[in-house]
């Protein structure tokens, strides 16, 4: 384990994420979550945070994020809501401008901290395309629009 700094203190705070698009549609599939990852990374970074592992299947998104203490989660986790809900407005809604995204992604969302078992998560995040594909197999989906994402980033 790494401590990053701030002027005053050492820290490690990470963040197990859990959020939902409004309604739970499955909709991060093929150009949106292939589009969404590096819009996260980007977003993260301008809080100070930082993405460690991420995952996206249809109807859901997970990620370990590192926050430092001098802001809230729930800062982070609604600026990377909000913008990216704007982003994906943006770039495939057809409007460019005047849009604010507010029905993209579902209010709230779930976090627990990580501490000593962040292998066990990151594990958990890397193989939660296979536990969720008793539910709803895209496999189909992706195979015919000749993706190869596998949802992470």
């Amino acid at each position: 384990m790494s401590y990053e700094s701030l002027s005053h203190c050492k820290w490690d705070c990470k963040y197990h994420v859990v959020f939902i698009p409004k309604g739970r549609k499955k909709v991060l599939y093929g150009k949106i979550r292939k589009f969404l990852g590096p819009v996260f990374h980007e977003l993260a970074r301008q809080r100070g945070s930082e993405i460690g592992e991420g995952h996206m299947v249809a109807d859901h998104v997970h990620m370990l994020i590192k926050i430092p203490p001098k802001y809230a989660v729930a800062e982070v986790i609604g600026y990377i809501k909000k913008k990216s809900a704007i982003a994906v407005a943006r770039q495939f809604g057809g409007r460019k401008r005047n849009f604010n995204g507010e029905k993209f992604w579902a209010r709230g969302y779930a976090v627990s901290t990580v501490g000593f078992e962040e292998e066990q998560i990151q594990k958990y995040i890397r193989h939660q395309e296979m536990l969720d594909t008793k539910e709803y197999d895209q496999t189909e989906d992706n195979q015919a629009a000749g993706d190869k994402d596998d949802g992470r980033f």
